[in-house]
């Protein structure tokens, strides 16, 4: 297995080092009281998103692009370290337009969409024109089980008509958004298999019963970008804007999740990454009852574990992105290692930022360092993209499996008499 970056794409990442450090560090501080005063987009966004683009550091994250459309066609190896330098600044995606859920939309557009679909709707999310969301989790069912979905689509004439109630919707509140991927139970409902019930409708906004009710603060932080409640009132579409097939919802949901997970996952090694750069600073600087806190056993023993942790993600996550590019593994192994990065990454990002803002002490908890806002997104990870339990699952059904295959082998290293009579039991 080599995890390398490309020669190219480390050539990328350098270049996308030096643009953060030369245009977008400068205008954090002008990014966040532009939002604190109800200024979203910031004005200066849109300069920096073309000056990103003259430079080619656009659409970094997309392999199944064409040589027609704009952007770098990354493979997911090559891509996930770009991910990485971006979530130390959480607005930084956006400024390459490489921000979710637009990023994970643009990716089911590519695959799935009509030519008419992707002239209406991908290409101004190529070029960064329109903003997206992706409408599925729900308020009245547990949607950590997708089956559950109530959100209902029915074909009348020449028209869909959905009905229902969606929330925690990612981006809806964002003042270029145009466009909602909804995801809908059909009826009537024929199909025999459950994950075939369901379909993906695009929905403009701006549709008539498209109602946004309110954007939900996330542990009290509100996000600028919006994580929405929405509700559909008899909401009528055309036919055409069925995405892909009836009843093929949850396939595609698997083509969007994969790489997504990626990016979400080296997003948060990013911020983990400049959290214990952080904590590091301060222990060498901050002294306590006449010792520096870098001489304190603990604080040295909260480093290392840090470092330990932040490393074995990285490899976990780089080993899922180059299993996605092989494209040889099967869906199963698959869904069990996206399943499992995603447990990784938001146990990762609390206990690293946790221990930071331990460090940190008081102003930890402030707005004066990003550490607080890390530490919330991560433990909504923990619940977002499905909980932690959900994703446990999935992994040891996988091991299951494995294991059923297998069984008996592992008796051959009984070594006792007792342990050599139920190898043969296991064997029988």
């Amino acid at each position: 297995m080599d995890f390398s970056s490309s020669p190219k794409a480390q050539e990328w990442q350098a270049r996308l080092d030096v643009f953060m450090c030369r245009y977008l560090l400068p205008h954090n501080a002008a990014w966040h009281q532009s939002v604190k005063e109800g200024i979203y987009p910031p004005p200066f966004l849109e300069d920096l998103k073309s000056l990103a683009k003259d430079e080619g550091l656009w659409n970094l994250f997309l392999p199944s692009l064409s040589g027609d459309q704009p952007g770098t066609a990354m493979s997911h190896l090559d891509y996930a370290p770009l991910a990485e330098s971006m979530g130390r600044l959480p607005w930084a995606a956006e400024v390459f337009n490489c921000n979710a859920p637009d990023s994970g939309n643009m990716e089911l557009l590519n695959q799935f969409a009509s030519s008419a679909q992707k002239e209406q709707w991908l290409s101004p999310l190529l070029s960064g024109e329109i903003r997206s969301a992706f409408a599925m989790s729900e308020p009245d069912v547990a949607s950590s089980d997708p089956t559950n979905i109530q959100t209902s689509v029915q074909i009348e004439g020449d028209d869909l008509v959905i009905h229902g109630r969606k929330w925690f919707i990612t981006g809806a509140a964002h003042p270029q958004c145009q466009l909602l991927i909804v995801m809908c139970r059909n009826i009537p409902d024929r199909a025999q298999e459950i994950h075939y019930r369901h379909s993906m409708i695009l929905v403009p906004l701006n549709t008539k019963g498209v109602h946004v009710v309110r954007n939900i603060p996330v542990i009290h932080h509100q996000s600028p970008e919006g994580h929405c409640e929405i509700t559909f009132k008899q909401v009528r579409v055309p036919r055409s804007n069925l995405l892909g097939a009836w009843g093929e919802a949850f396939h595609m949901a698997q083509a969007r999740l994969g790489p997504g997970r990626i990016h979400h996952c080296m997003r948060t090694i990013g911020q983990c990454e400049l959290a214990l750069q952080m904590a590091l600073e301060r222990a060498l600087e901050r002294k306590v009852f006449g010792k520096y806190l870098s001489e304190q056993s603990n604080i040295q023993d909260w480093i290392a574990e840090s470092r330990l942790e932040i490393d074995q993600a990285r490899l976990l996550v780089l080993k899922t992105a180059w299993m996605l590019d092989k494209g040889n593994f099967s869906s199963d192994e698959l869904r069990s290692f996206i399943s499992g990065i995603k447990v990784v990454a938001a146990r990762l990002q609390t206990r690293v930022v946790d221990r930071a803002m331990q460090i940190f002490g008081a102003m930890g908890l402030s707005p004066d360092t990003p550490l607080a806002y890390f530490w919330t997104w991560g433990r909504a990870l923990h619940v977002l993209d499905g909980p932690d339990e959900v994703h446990l699952k999935m992994v040891a059904r996988y091991e299951f499996k494995k294991s059923k295959a297998q069984i008996g082998q592992s008796a051959s290293y009984f070594t006792t008499p007792e342990q050599l009579v139920l190898q043969a039991r296991i064997s029988v």
